[in-house]
């Protein structure tokens, strides 16, 4: 019998499908962070742009073929399991949802022990808290671990992994987190090394016996664990004969990497344009908002209806607002804000890179800034609000001012004219006595009269002030309710690394001073590694200059831009939503005008030249082709000569490097852009005349085109001429 041609491909296929794809989703953190608001609600129902955290979860897994879903919930039960009730989520064909219920684990590792005890895992499995917002593909990752596994039964699990951008002044992530260290076998993607807490001021060890069992190692310091993983049974199994694995990456991760007799295996997988992230603290939890309204999470955005009926509409300037909201004419809503459904908004009020939800009352005369406001939030005339977390039920009475990082839990009350102070946690619960110094618990504590079973009514919790056990109080003003919570001196520097707030002036100064008196990041004995890259066993050396890292930061841009661009191509994404991603990406990556024009001229290009083509005359075809249906999108970054000339030399540069096919086309197509109105005759005549002193081999292209040049010389005198005869 013959074989059947791409017999291999069905093969895998078949195996993939032999059994559901199951996925086993934490809805408990099993930390304290998000305290004072997860006494009274999950983590999992807080809203991100107005959506709960879990749904995004959820939405994701249904997207990547996830069939069934075993929400694993301990503190809060009931408003979890309601919640779900109330939701598509229990109904959806082809994707089960169920739950798991405890009430007496209290880490992870306690979760997955009684997950294994139920029996109800059959195979691979995906792992991932209820708080991991993504848009990224599954296939290729699963295919990878399963083909692994076939060949290596040690092979138990894969992390999913991406590019990340690690503040070099607070050697932390934009999310808040540390800066993660990681080393891999280059060759397999085996994680060899893990630390996500590094003291960097004074170092790190690597084992010698790691670089002497591969023939090299990859050290990575810009590296961002996406917290989602692919698991085999074995995983399960190891936590339920380990009964000190409590936290996956500090204990089950760690444990295996440092143990060499169970011979267990952990594995990594880069995603590069999708998108992956865990809303970890409050600073995560502002970063991904507004990654959500970016547009990075895309098909997960709020003008998209993945899993609620919403009529959000997005228009410019990354500005989203319901179509039932009742906004003064005189009210002004600033980029990258979001308005919720039956909001009002009162005169003069100025709304900037925030998201207010449903049901909102916000009065005249007000300033917001950078805050999340919830739902059902009253905030009255003359209040001020910058940087801040404002929960359902919120009353702010006339001028009240919140400070930066302050955080107002559910319906605490402001009163008149008072000012909380910045960073200030304030909630109608007392703060426990006695805190838990085990980072892992995430209970509601039953000592300060929260109860278990809150119900939600319209996003907000419909318990009286008599159920929670408080009593009002004028720590937050005259008329006010709610007690400020003390923050210990302990913690006081992880209030702003993790608040929504910018880093204080005072704080920064501080951090760089430090980082300047010891810029030594990783040593290896007596030897420097480099922050990112190869490490061969010979030689534990390598020299940067800032020039090379500038270098490699554009190409990581272009990458980006290029990505955005071959997505918003597949998609059939509008002009307005990618101008507003390479908007963000210029701003992430502190690109200018310039840069961005380039960039988008190369993505351009080189789309045409991936297109089937086997002629020149074909691959210019191509080249008018997408020049026609781009043409709009580029010139919205050609604003300048100084930008048409940039895009000129991007040309030059593809000519000589990964687009040489074009070389024998560049006069052609330079006058096919001058034809269809991307660049001007004075673009192409400064390129040329900034040429005239540059070597022979720079002069290469401008030689190409010197008919061109000369025709637009000869036309520009004469047009002079015929001024100047009209002048006369």
């Amino acid at each position: 019998m013959v074989a059947k041609k791409g017999g291999h491909r069905d093969e895998a296929e078949e195996d993939l499908a032999r059994d559901p794809l199951q996925a086993i989703l934490l809805a408990d953190s099993f930390a304290q962070k998000f305290r004072p608001i997860t006494l009274e609600r999950p983590k999992v129902l807080l809203p991100i742009v107005n959506v709960p955290m879990i749904d995004y979860t959820l939405a994701w897994l249904e997207s990547a073929g996830v069939e069934e879903v075993f929400v694993f919930c301990c503190a809060h039960v009931k408003q979890v399991t309601e919640y779900l009730e109330t939701t598509k989520w229990l109904s959806q064909p082809n994707f089960k949802v169920s739950t798991i219920e405890s009430h007496n684990c209290v880490s992870a590792g306690d979760a997955l022990r009684l997950i294994y005890e139920k029996n109800v895992i059959r195979g691979d499995f995906i792992l991932i808290s209820g708080d991991t917002v993504s848009n990224m593909s599954l296939t290729e990752a699963l295919q990878e671990h399963k083909e692994r596994r076939k060949k290596d039964s040690n092979a138990v699990m894969t992390m999913i992994v991406k590019q990340s951008k690690p503040s070099p002044v607070t050697h932390q992530s934009r999310l808040g987190t540390d800066e993660l260290i990681m080393a891999t076998d280059p060759d397999t993607k085996q994680l060899l090394y893990y630390e996500d807490k590094a003291d960097h001021l004074k170092g790190i060890s690597l084992d010698k016996s790691m670089l002497s069992e591969s023939a090299s190692v990859s050290l990575y310091n810009d590296k961002q664990d996406c917290y989602i993983d692919i698991c085999s049974q074995e995983v399960l199994i190891l936590f339920n004969d380990n009964f000190d694995y409590q936290h996956i990456r500090r204990h089950f991760l760690k444990g295996l990497l440092q143990d060499d007799i169970m011979g267990c295996k952990i594995f990594t997988y880069e995603i590069c344009s999708s998108y992956a992230a865990r809303i970890d603290n409050y600073r995560s939890y502002d970063a991904i908002s507004k990654d959500i309204i970016q547009r990075w999470t895309y098909p997960l955005v709020p003008d998209v209806q993945f899993f609620k009926n919403s009529a959000t509409k997005l228009e410019r300037q990354g500005m989203y607002r319901a179509s039932e909201i009742g906004q003064s004419r005189s009210a002004q809503i600033g980029p990258c804000t979001v308005i919720g459904n039956g909001t009002t908004i009162g005169n003069r009020t100025a709304i900037s890179n925030s998201v207010v939800g449903e049901g909102c009352s916000i009065g005249s005369n007000v300033t917001i800034e950078g805050c999340y406001i919830w739902h059902n939030v009253t905030v009255e005339d003359g209040c001020k609000l910058k940087h801040a977390i404002v929960c359902d039920g919120v009353i702010l009475k006339a001028g009240a001012v919140l400070e930066p990082g302050v955080v107002l839990s559910f319906k605490v009350v402001i009163g008149e004219q008072f000012v909380v102070p910045a960073y200030s946690k304030v909630s109608l619960l007392r703060q426990p006595v006695n805190q838990d110094s085990d980072e892992e618990l995430e209970y509601a504590d039953d000592s300060v009269g929260v109860a278990d079973n809150l119900p939600m009514a319209n996003g907000a919790l419909t318990n009286d002030l008599a159920e929670l056990d408080v009593c009002a109080t004028s720590e937050v003003g005259t008329n006010g309710a709610g007690f400020i919570w003390s923050i210990n001196e302990a913690v006081l520097e992880e209030e702003w690394r993790h608040s929504v707030a910018p880093i204080p002036a005072d704080k920064l100064a501080a951090i760089m001073q430090s980082a300047n008196g010891d810029p030594e990041l990783l040593t290896h004995d007596d030897n420097i590694l480099p922050p990112s890259g190869e490490l061969e066993p010979e030689s534990m050396t390598n020299d940067s200059d800032t020039e090379d890292a500038n270098d490699e930061e554009a190409t990581y841009f272009e990458k980006e831009v290029e990505a955005t661009f071959l997505r918003a191509v597949e998609e059939d994404v509008r002009n307005d939503h990618v101008i507003l991603e390479v908007n963000s990406l210029r701003l992430s990556y502190n690109m200018t005008a310039l840069d961005c024009a380039g960039a988008l001229f190369y993505s351009v290009m080189k789309l045409a030249l991936d297109m089937q083509h086997n002629t020149t005359s074909e691959l210019f075809a191509n080249v008018a082709k997408v020049m026609a249906k781009w043409k709009t999108l580029l010139k919205s970054y050609l604003l300048t000569i100084d930008e048409e000339i940039e895009v000129i030399m991007k040309f030059e540069d593809m000519c000589m490097g990964s687009g040489k096919e074009y070389a024998p086309l560049f006069e052609q197509i330079l006058h096919l852009l001058y034809d269809k109105e991307i660049i001007q005759e004075e673009a192409v005549l400064n390129w040329a005349s900034e040429k005239e002193e540059a070597e022979e081999s720079d002069k290469v292209f401008v030689k190409k085109c010197e008919s061109f040049i000369r025709w637009l010389n000869e036309a520009s005198e004469e047009e002079d001429e015929a001024s100047e005869e009209e002048d006369e």
